[in-house]
């Protein structure tokens, strides 16, 4: 997969949209603007991802669905878009420009895709035309958002930076890896109880985000090691490898010194772009300079 992402990024690089977190903050604000003025109106459910509706002829539910708000605005809110930018920031610092837009607009196609399969999953199960068809359809609609995009871009954070710590309610402090396990847990039970319940909207919703945060983490590289073959090498290494003198580190980070010694749960990757056997823990794999 990475091959075929630098393949694309010097195709159509070019086109990638620098700071994308902070268009996708500006829709939202527009979304609030708009459920404001217009409250009582109804005029955000002309903009819901309503496939039924778009098949009817509403193309512009396709794109206008990312604006529809996070629920209710108020001070929690803008905490919530505050911590959103500096994730979406941070990844794109991480991941690049053109692989965050990949990422983001990825997470916009599954979501696209969760709404048409819960139109034929529906259809199936209710009638395609049928008023029941409809009226499920139309209250589905409001579940696909891009609330579950943020929480996949979390998750992704939280990949990338396990042991950073923040600040929860501006108090506790946590590390984000357990609030990653949180989140990814919710998700999973998400998924579980909606498959009971045959609610189809939420199920592939959540499901093909999940989708897309597993193409993520393969893209890292962060499955590389569930490979057989690298499980064999491993092995024949661990057998033929032989016992390091106390003192002696096999692994260190090449721009902090930090090794497994210092830092027992560190993890250590070579660096495919740095010319040389140059070695980074988690934190600076993906934000050092590449050493040509």
């Amino acid at each position: 997969m990475n091959k075929f992402l630098n393949n694309l990024e010097r195709k159509i690089g070019k086109y990638a949209i620098p700071n994308l977190t902070m268009y996708i903050i500006g829709l939202y604000i527009i979304g609030y603007m708009i459920s404001i003025v217009g409250n009582g109106t109804g005029i955000l459910s002309y903009m819901t991802l309503d496939p039924n509706l778009v098949l009817q002829g509403q193309i512009w539910r396709l794109f206008t669905w990312v604006i529809i708000p996070m629920g209710r605005f108020n001070l929690l809110t803008i905490i919530t878009l505050l911590f959103y930018y500096f994730v979406g920031n941070t990844m794109e610092k991480t991941l690049g420009t053109f692989r965050y837009n990949v990422f983001i607009f990825a997470g916009c196609l599954f979501m696209i895709l969760a709404a048409f399969l819960t139109y034929f999953f529906y259809g199936l199960q209710l009638g395609f035309g049928t008023q029941d068809f409809a009226y499920e359809l139309n209250l589905a609609s409001l579940l696909f958002s891009t609330t579950h995009i943020q929480t996949i871009v979390f998750l992704a954070f939280a990949i990338c930076y396990p042991n950073l710590q923040v600040l929860l309610m501006f108090i506790i402090p946590v590390k984000v890896k357990y609030l990653g396990i949180l989140y990814g847990v919710g998700m999973v039970i998400e998924v579980l109880i909606a498959l009971f319940a045959l609610d189809y909207a939420t199920l592939f919703a959540v499901l093909l985000q999940l989708i897309n945060l597993l193409l993520f983490y393969i893209s890292l590289g962060k499955a590389h090691h569930l490979k057989p073959s690298e499980v064999k090498r491993r092995n024949e290494f661990k057998k033929n490898t032989k016992i390091v003198p106390p003192g002696i580190t096999r692994h260190k980070c090449a721009v902090c010194g930090k090794t497994e010694i210092s830092d027992p749960s560190a993890e250590f990757r070579f660096c495919s772009k740095c010319n040389g056997n140059y070695e980074y823990c988690q934190d600076h794999l993906f934000t050092h300079q590449h050493i040509k």
